[in-house]
């Protein structure tokens, strides 16, 4: 039962992450991985909400949601490898700015989900 509850959240998660990602490329243009910002800024709140007090008590709800779901929403190796074509493409402000940025981020996301699910 563990492996599928992960495997529906995993599912679920990466559909949502390509569909969020399509949607902000198409909004913002290609100049920078700001979908994958997002989606890793956003994927950290809700982990972080969700390790708190309003985390769900059953094993399997854990499972689903932050070992599935959000695993499978927030993308640290689409990070990377934007990060390496920025490099490569010699944007060293744009790869830095997206290192520290989502580092930044992603943790004051995490620490403000936590914040909100402790009340």
């Amino acid at each position: 039962m563990a492996i599928l509850m992960v495997a529906l959240g995993g599912a679920a998660g990466s559909v949502l992450r390509y569909l969020l990602g399509l949607w902000v490329t198409r909004a913002v243009g290609e100049g920078f991985p700001w979908g994958t910002l997002l989606i890793n800024v956003a994927g950290s709140f809700i982990i972080g909400w969700l390790a708190t007090g309003a985390r769900p008590d059953a094993v399997s709800l854990r499972l689903l949601l932050m070992v599935g779901f959000c695993g499978g929403f927030t993308t640290f190796s689409s990070f990377s490898l934007q990060t390496l074509e920025l490099l490569q493409q010699g944007a060293w402000i744009a790869a830095w700015g997206n290192v520290l940025g989502s580092v930044t981020l992603c943790l004051a996301a995490t620490s403000a989900g936590w914040a909100i699910g402790r009340g």
